[in-house]
């Protein structure tokens, strides 16, 4: 839903000019943050375009780890950030504003992989956790690109529970009432992703 505050897509034209280097995230803090997202709110269209100049690469990072596709990823990060906007007076300043950005972007995907998944899930066999550090020998050799070019060959659900359950720490419970699957579908298709992982690494290192 287009939020009524801002008009994301010509700001993400722009983001897509900017230095492909930059990754980091330099955040005002404290009282300069505050003053920002109460600028948004009274709408202020410069305040708006510099709390988005700030964090449109965390986002869109966050984004691209769980879509390969650019297309589709801009779409998500068009839809995250109308959420961002829309809900800003939420914002209660318990806790880094990352970290309620991050959740925002990672239910944007979820609900983005939850409306076009499958529609008649398969109830998959009982699954029991792998141990936590289950073997995959060699991953440590990998850079953080190369791992994630691997992450993103996995099918869409294996990628996206993964991404949710190792990157970003959601239990298999959550997970499921996120993405619409039973529980124990979660498990299964963890373990899956990481068996996959498990064979790429080895064709790797052979």
């Amino acid at each position: 839903m287009a939020s009524p505050a801002l008009n994301i897509h010509p700001l993400l034209a722009e983001r897509n000019a900017y230095n492909p280097a930059h990754t980091g995230v330099q955040a005002p803090f404290g009282e300069g943050l505050q003053l920002l997202i109460a600028a948004c709110l009274r709408q202020e269209r410069s305040a708006q375009r510099k709390l988005y100049d700030q964090y449109a690469d965390l986002v869109y990072g966050i984004i691209r780890r769980y879509e390969w596709d650019e297309v589709i990823a801009q779409d998500i990060h068009i839809e995250a950030f109308c959420r961002v906007f829309d809900r800003l007076a939420q914002y209660r300043f318990e806790g880094a504003f990352e970290g309620w950005l991050r959740r925002i972007a990672i239910h944007s995907i979820a609900d983005y992989f939850r409306k076009h998944g499958p529609q008649n899930e398969p109830l998959h066999e009982a699954a029991q956790d792998l141990p936590q550090h289950y073997d995959l020998n060699g991953i440590h050799n990998l850079s953080y690109k190369e791992l994630l070019k691997m992450i993103q060959e996995l099918p869409d659900r294996q990628r996206t529970v993964f991404n949710l359950a190792v990157f970003d720490q959601y239990p298999h419970k959550e997970i499921g009432a996120m993405l619409g699957i039973p529980e124990n579908n979660s498990r299964w298709y963890l373990n899956d992703a990481r068996k996959r992982l498990k064979e790429k690494l080895a064709a790797i290192n052979s």
